[in-house]
């Protein structure tokens, strides 16, 4: 595909055409996916860039004012990234930070199966996706409303309460054996 079709195509999405756009998303999203994956090594953080990079090219068409297609779409994948970057380090020094507090015994009667059950959460959290372990830490562990938890991750409501509701069963599955074992 020359030059030439590639800026009729934009044009096409800009206008609004779900055809054109269909065929930018297929041209373009396999190089996207392999470009976030060198970066992240890490598949599913790949997909969900590159699916929030769509979104945002589909959401802000007609207000983007796009010279080379190819370039436009890797600069916003490599954005997208540093974004994730940075928002995955604060969580981890979030957790961090948690965690030390939480190994801090303050009340005399918190007994040691407390720590190890909180331990335990924690553990099981943070081997949950991305979004499915903020939205489980945010309204479970810090408090926040499943409203703001959403807002702040950029994610709807629904989408929230579906990510929340996987945290809690696998968590719930996994805590069932570690009590039966206390």
């Amino acid at each position: 595909m020359d030059q030439a079709e590639i800026k009729s195509l934009v044009f096409r999405m800009q206008e609004g055409c779900n055809d054109a756009f269909a065929s930018i998303y297929d041209r373009y999203w396999d190089k996207l996916y392999y470009v976030a994956f060198q970066k992240l090594r890490n598949q599913d953080a790949a997909e969900e860039i590159v699916q929030e990079v769509f979104l945002t090219l589909w959401k802000k068409k007609a207000d983007l004012r796009i010279h080379c297609l190819s370039s436009y779409l890797a600069a916003m994948v490599r954005h997208a990234v540093y974004r994730y970057m940075a928002r995955r380090q604060g969580s981890l020094l979030r957790e961090s930070r948690f965690y030390e507090e939480s190994q801090q015994v303050t009340d005399p009667h918190q007994t040691i199966d407390d720590r190890l059950t909180l331990d335990k959460i924690l553990d099981l959290s943070n081997q949950l996706p991305e979004k499915c372990r903020l939205v489980f830490q945010y309204n479970k562990l810090d408090d926040q409303p499943l409203d703001a938890v959403a807002k702040r991750l950029n994610i709807s409501h629904k989408t929230a309460e579906a990510h929340l509701t996987k945290a809690l069963k696998v968590i719930r599955l996994s805590m069932r054996d570690f009590r039966m074992f206390f």
